[in-house]
């Protein structure tokens, strides 16, 4: 359990670390760059950005311990869906999450497929989120899958956001997400790809959250840390209702 500088959580918890990757979004994984610095400084992190499961109750029991309510964006450096990780781990790290209804637990997944498959085998406590990513239109596949789940919060990382994204399915969908992509070679997200989410999040009263443009000068692409996140003149981060 760590804090972060993902915006839109607390804290980051890691029950499995590493993963493969599976479409474009994956190509500049900050995940694997991370996994490989950390290689030889952490124990966690001896496998590099190879698959490893941990064991759970010692990842997560400080998480149980915490009394503060908290949100914790759970396996930021993997996959918790991924096809490696068996459906016993999965309910074990949902068991967890179900004991501390304080708490506010967010997983994303691009396995949306294998998400599908499990979910009427996971409980879905008010306090887990669901979300998938989503950074081309050729995976809207993914929110198909997403709203077939009996999550409570669902919702939508567009990021990195590679593409336009025209006639979002929004209904049902709880919370959008919308950043550019950061770090070394870095791929240009365009202001009107994000303008067309943003009106179409607008229009269907889904809450809007742009993240960054991206860009190679940090986690938000410029040096001014609140400008780089103005669309239009205004900060947009808002959070769904619970």
């Amino acid at each position: 359990m760590s804090k972060t500088k993902i915006e839109w959580v607390d804290r980051v918890i890691n029950p499995t670390t590493g993963c493969t990757k599976i479409s474009e979004g994956c190509q500049n994984c900050y995940a694997e760059k991370m996994a490989k610095r950390l290689q030889n400084i952490m124990p966690k992190y001896k496998n590099g950005f190879k698959l490893t499961m941990h064991d759970i109750q010692n990842t997560m029991k400080n998480v149980v311990k915490r009394k503060k309510p908290t949100s914790y964006f759970v396996n930021s450096m993997s996959d918790l869906f991924h096809k490696d990780v068996p459906l016993h781990y999965i309910r074990q790290v949902f068991a967890v999450m179900q004991k501390v209804p304080q708490h506010q637990f967010l997983i994303l997944t691009k396995r949306a497929e294998r998400l599908k498959e499990l979910a009427p085998q996971l409980k879905f406590s008010p306090n887990i989120w669901m979300g998938v990513s989503v950074e081309l239109a050729k995976y809207y596949n993914r929110i198909d899958c997403l709203l077939e789940t009996p999550a409570h919060i669902k919702f939508l990382s567009l990021e990195p956001l590679l593409g336009p994204l025209p006639d979002l399915p929004l209904e049902g969908i709880d919370w959008v997400i919308v950043g550019g992509e950061s770090g070394q070679n870095y791929r240009q997200v365009q202001l009107e790809w994000i303008r067309m989410i943003r009106n179409q999040c607008v229009g269907e009263l889904v809450p809007f959250f742009f993240k960054q443009f991206g860009g190679n000068k940090g986690p938000c692409g410029c040096h001014d840390a609140k400008g780089c996140c103005l669309l239009d003149g205004k900060i947009w981060k808002q959070y769904p209702s619970i």
